[in-house]
């Protein structure tokens, strides 16, 4: 008998809310293994910066060529 039979046996002892439980830490581990390889996988290519902030493109309306109010450059340097 492999541990995945083991495991199946044990489960259907419990009673239905223990079943629960115990799928609800198997998909907690899932989870956790799956952030795991995500976090390795950054590690091992390397990410940049504009991957990281590609969702937030274009999500703020501002004129289209920021250098145009020079307004805040005045005083600086005096």
């Amino acid at each position: 008998m492999n541990i995945e039979e083991i495991i199946i046996d044990k489960v259907r002892i419990l009673p239905l809310d223990k079943q629960q439980e115990a799928l609800d830490f198997v998909e907690f581990l899932i989870a956790k293994m799956q952030k795991q390889e995500l976090s390795s996988q950054d590690k091992n290519l390397g990410v940049s910066a504009l991957t990281l902030a590609q969702e937030y493109i274009g999500c703020v309306e501002a004129a289209s060529d920021l250098s145009t109010n020079k307004d805040y450059m005045d005083g600086y340097g005096s």
